[in-house]
């Protein structure tokens, strides 16, 4: 039989490089790179979002913060302020790596990387799960030696200082609101709201140890409360972002959804070889082999199967390899198959 290759191209500028062995029997293969909307909670089929602005500006402010909060944390004598600057440093770092994460994933295909570098939004979320976990360990060890070693502060200094930082950080979170669905701009967003949650537990420390003259215990106390709240957040982040990494099915994506319709698709006798893996924290990726024996209709068959699967379950990029036979001399038919 002769072999047909039917290609559709909606706006990418790479295509999948998918290797399907050698089959001496007619198929179609088709690349589809479709633009859905998000469906069942997610948002896979979206390109990153632009949020260059969000990240300049939070960048700045934090950085200022850290010099003025290193500053009054020396003059007061607070640990706690010290710790804290420390922590919104990790946080302007992680807020560069996932800037220049956003920036590399915009990037086009190269003939070394056909898929230009849409993983870094991945690592970059991986990345930034790490060091928001190293940091809350450095938090809680530090408030376990506080409350050993109790130390007399400058409350009031501590107080403003940390409400500025309050203020700084919810409005560096809330530039990060809209767009959650990407892992690294939640990312972004935890670290952000994460450090407003700590500031806020340093000033409610500072204004009680003011007003009691003292309880110097309540501040690491809050301070290790803060900590476990912190973990309990950044863990659904790590454990996405280590799935994205590994090429797991992104959450939200049902793959026996996704194969029940598509054997339920006209012609179509049998759904093999099936794999769905996240291309960068906003897109998402899919290869199958159909075998559909008459395929009489193999271009339209490829645009509309392709399109649905942009729409319903929001993968973008689909490639679609239609076999003629009867499946068997596939060597990628069986269930174990990689």
């Amino acid at each position: 039989m002769a072999n047909d290759h039917a290609h559709h191209d909606h706006g990418h500028e790479g295509h999948d490089h998918h290797d399907h062995g050698s089959h001496d029997h007619g198929h179609d293969h088709g690349h589809s790179h479709g633009h859905g909307h998000s469906h069942g909670g997610h948002g896979h089929s979206h390109a990153p979002k632009d949020f260059g602005r969000a990240f300049a500006i939070g960048i700045v402010l934090n950085f200022a913060f850290v010099l003025a909060e290193t500053a009054a944390g020396l003059m007061s004598h607070s640990l706690a302020l010290l710790a804290d600057a420390g922590h919104n440093l990790s946080d302007v770092l992680s807020l560069l790596l996932a800037w220049g994460a956003t920036v590399l994933a915009k990037r086009a295909p190269s003939a070394r990387r056909t898929y230009g570098m849409r993983k870094a939004t991945i690592l970059a979320s991986l990345t930034n799960a790490v060091l928001l976990l190293v940091a809350v360990g450095v938090i809680a060890s530090e408030s376990v030696r506080r409350l050993m070693e109790p130390v007399s502060v400058a409350t009031l200094p501590v107080a403003i200082t940390a409400a500025i930082g309050v203020a700084i950080n919810t409005a560096t979170a809330m530039m990060f609101m809209r767009g959650q669905e990407d892992l690294n701009v939640r990312g972004a967003f935890l670290h952000m709201a994460s450090d407003a949650a700590v500031s806020l537990a340093v000033v409610a420390g500072a204004v009680l140890m003011m007003v009691t003259g003292g309880l110097g215990w309540l501040d690491p106390a809050l301070s290790l409360l803060i900590s476990v709240v912190i973990v309990v957040g950044t863990w659904g982040l790590l454990r996405d972002s280590v799935d994205m990494a590994l090429d797991a099915v992104p959450r939200g994506i049902d793959v026996a959804a996704v194969r029940r319709w598509l054997g339920e698709q006209p012609g179509v006798t049998d759904v093999h070889d099936l794999h769905i893996w996240a291309m960068s924290t906003t897109e998402t990726a899919l290869t199958v082999h159909l075998t559909r024996p008459a395929n009489d209709d193999g271009d339209a068959f490829l645009h509309a199967t392709c399109e649905t699967l942009a729409k319903r379950f929001g993968i973008g990029h689909c490639t679609l390899q239609v076999e003629t036979g009867d499946g068997s001399d596939c060597h990628l038919t069986r269930a174990e198959a990689i």
